[in-house]
């Protein structure tokens, strides 16, 4: 039984430290980073991304624990909310626009699939 949870504890910091590279890699291209944790259902746990320079981005992870840890070995500020000044500071770019409201304004179609 005690093997199963040192296995289980390995995993998860495996886990955390490679989201916490990426979220690292992320923060140095984008002059630096903070985020928000938001449960995505059975596929876990949301890390959204967003960069001093408005940049923004994210990357999922299998559970909440993981994600928090990651958080913390990257020394990344969560915030509680993704409330409207912390959205104000995300930048979009022609790509989004047009994935947004692209399809309405006859912009690209999605793809078949």
């Amino acid at each position: 039984m005690a093997d199963t949870a040192q296995t289980a504890d390995k995993k998860l910091d495996r886990t955390a430290a490679k989201l916490a590279r990426q979220i690292a890699a992320f923060g140095k291209q984008h002059g630096g980073a903070e985020g928000h944790l938001a449960h995505i259902g059975q596929a876990g746990t949301r890390i959204v991304l967003v960069g001093t320079d408005g940049g923004w981005g994210d990357l999922v992870a299998p559970t909440r624990a993981a994600a928090e840890l990651a958080a913390e070995k990257a020394a990344l500020t969560l915030h509680d909310e993704f409330d409207g000044e912390f959205a104000a500071r995300v930048r979009t770019g022609p790509y989004e626009w047009t994935r947004m409201a692209g399809i309405q304004i006859g912009g690209p179609a999605n793809p078949a699939l």
